[in-house]
């Protein structure tokens, strides 16, 4: 089948592939930090952010600059414990799937302040 440019594929039920990826990698990071048995000091952000990206998920095609905050709060937050790295990873991927990087590197949302 023919598909025009800018268009996604989507799954059997209408919904955007990159979306159901997005939201199978937050829920699964979610399980793992809430089994996770030590406690940390950004444990908070990394939930609540974590909460923020699933609603993103599932509220249709996500703002890419706020993914990618979300992101990097996430990794922020979680990056130093071994045992996440793994979801962290796929979580990373799944946003990804939305666009690429900025060029100049920044994962703001373009306001002032960030960066």
């Amino acid at each position: 089948m023919l598909r025009s440019l800018g268009q996604r594929p989507v799954t059997g039920s209408g919904e955007d592939p990159r979306a159901v990826e997005l939201r199978t990698a937050v829920s699964r990071l979610r399980r793992q930090l809430a089994a996770h048995p030590a406690e940390f000091p950004d444990r908070t952000v990394a939930e609540e952010e974590l909460a923020a990206l699933a609603a993103m998920a599932v509220g249709g095609t996500p703002e890419i600059p706020r993914l990618r905050r979300s992101l990097l709060l996430i990794a922020g937050a979680i990056g130093s414990v071994s045992a996440l790295a793994r979801g962290l990873a796929d979580v990373r991927q799944a946003v990804e799937l939305f666009g690429p990087p900025p060029r100049d590197g920044r994962a703001g949302d373009g306001r002032a302040g960030d960066g």
